[in-house]
């Protein structure tokens, strides 16, 4: 097991994994910007460093620097959270190159999966379900017979990145070449690389994700699915598991799928496999994410595993400490995520940073409070505007849901806006209640509901 490992985040998830590493008796090191001094996790951790100013880029994305505080510290191992330098291969193989352990992907599988058409084609070659979609655009005047014989509408993706970013939805052929160039200046501009392609665009699908857990052994087991499907603009905001919608016979299938895609590539630690789920009952291969998800706690309330812990496990060379048959032995209940965020929802979710001078977290039985933030804290305006993960957990989704009523209500955080109130109306809103949820519940039923609200 790994002595000292550094967290290269902030916020809530850096929290998360000093608290696992605590656990497993490892020492820990923080960095932080100047704008995060005050930060818990600068509190809590065995070190800490500052990394620099408050922009990330001369900050936590400094590799730079970042690597100098990780050799003079001496720890054996880099653990990254989410974003920031989660997914960069780059990053990856410089640890690699210090003999430091990064807790995440290989560069190679970063690098594969990062790339949106290569992934599609990798998945495409072992038989995982794809949406109909094109390679690698070269021409963008190519693409429109192939839009004309798929039929409108059509999905234009960039290759890299994500969040939304690059990507257009085109309703007839008369838009399509332009909304095409838009997407490409889009993500040039996002992440250096304009590749795009295009996609059969699904109407009302639901957003489904399998998490995966890989060995250095070859042990791959999946565990039960989230459904993802409430997002504005393509960002999540509230998540479950299981989905309402999704049958154990389906469950399995996108298990074995996504089990079968991480052996394919020789994958180790924890990841998730992407999926759309459209009306008919039909699952595709979207992407995979090649780290921890920021709503990984949805999947520990309903299996009792500790994901965090596990991918520092796996990562240090431990075998898997389950079979699959013991995971879904496991599974019991429902849980509920809510991502409440320093925005404004009466002002189309503006940011809203500053300080909290008043904080009451809720509590009770099956309630979890994922969150870095205290009572005079600052929110900071340079990152992103989560202020904590509000995770309910019933013996079935309507315990779950009643449970989340009880614990937003309970929730106190005066100082800034937040969105605990529109989470209060997607929980009480009929199609949410029927469990019949889609990627386009916001824009359906919940926007008139904003613009309104006072």
């Amino acid at each position: 097991m790994f002595k000292k490992v550094l967290i290269a985040n902030r916020g809530e998830i850096a929290l998360r994994i000093i608290r696992a590493c605590v656990e497993l008796g490892i020492e820990t090191v923080a960095v932080y910007s100047e704008a995060d001094e005050t930060s818990l996790h600068v509190q809590l951790a065995d070190e800490a460093y500052c990394i620099g100013p408050p922009h990330p880029t001369k900050s936590y994305l400094d590799t730079t620097n970042l690597m100098s505080i990780i050799l003079n510290a001496g720890v054996d191992a880099v653990h990254p959270g989410y974003g920031f330098l989660a997914e960069n291969a780059n990053f990856s193989e410089m640890c690699s190159d210090h003999n430091v352990e990064f807790i995440g992907s290989s560069p190679d599988n970063i690098k594969m999966m990062g790339d949106k058409s290569t992934a599609r084609s990798t998945m495409d070659n072992i038989g995982v379900p794809i949406v109909p979609g094109t390679a690698l655009v070269d021409n963008i005047e190519s693409i429109r017979s192939w839009a004309d014989e798929v039929g409108y509408p059509v999905l234009i993706k960039a290759t890299a990145g994500g969040g939304g970013k690059g990507m257009r939805i085109v309703e007839s052929g008369d838009k399509l070449i332009e909304q095409a160039q838009m997407a490409k200046a889009e993500a040039s501009a996002c992440f250096g690389n304009d590749g795009i392609y295009v996609e059969k665009y699904l109407l009302k699908p639901r957003h489904i994700e399998i998490q995966i857990i890989a060995d250095k052994y070859g042990n791959v087991i999946y565990l039960p699915e989230r459904d993802c499907s409430i997002q504005r603009r393509h960002q999540k905001l509230l998540e479950e598991s299981p989905s309402p919608a999704i049958s154990p016979e389906t469950r399995r299938k996108m298990g074995e799928y996504a089990a079968l895609a991480a052996k394919s590539i020789n994958y180790i630690g924890v990841g998730t496999i992407e999926y759309l789920y459209d009306i008919d009952g039909k699952f595709y291969f979207m992407e995979m994410n090649t780290r921890i998800q920021v709503e990984h706690p949805v999947t520990e309330m309903v299996c009792g595993i500790d994901l965090v812990k596990e991918q520092i496990k796996v990562a240090a060379g431990q075998k898997l400490l389950y079979t699959q048959e013991e995971v879904d032995s496991r599974f019991r209940g429902h849980a509920i995520e809510c991502r409440v965020n320093a925005e404004d929802p009466d002002k189309n979710f503006a940011p809203c940073p500053g300080i909290i001078e008043g904080y009451i977290a809720p509590g009770g039985i099956g309630v979890r409070v994922d969150s870095h933030v205290y009572h005079g804290y600052t929110i900071p305006p340079f990152y992103d505007s989560l202020v904590s993960k509000l995770i309910t957990y019933g013996s079935d989704r309507e315990e779950a849901r009643q449970r989340m009523l009880r614990a937003l209500d309970e929730y106190a955080i005066t100082g800034i806006k937040t969105t605990i109130p529109f989470h209060q109306k997607i929980l009480v809103h009929d199609a949410f209640v029927k469990g019949d949820v889609y990627t386009d519940f916001i824009a359906t039923h919940m926007s008139p509901m904003v613009t309104n609200s006072k």
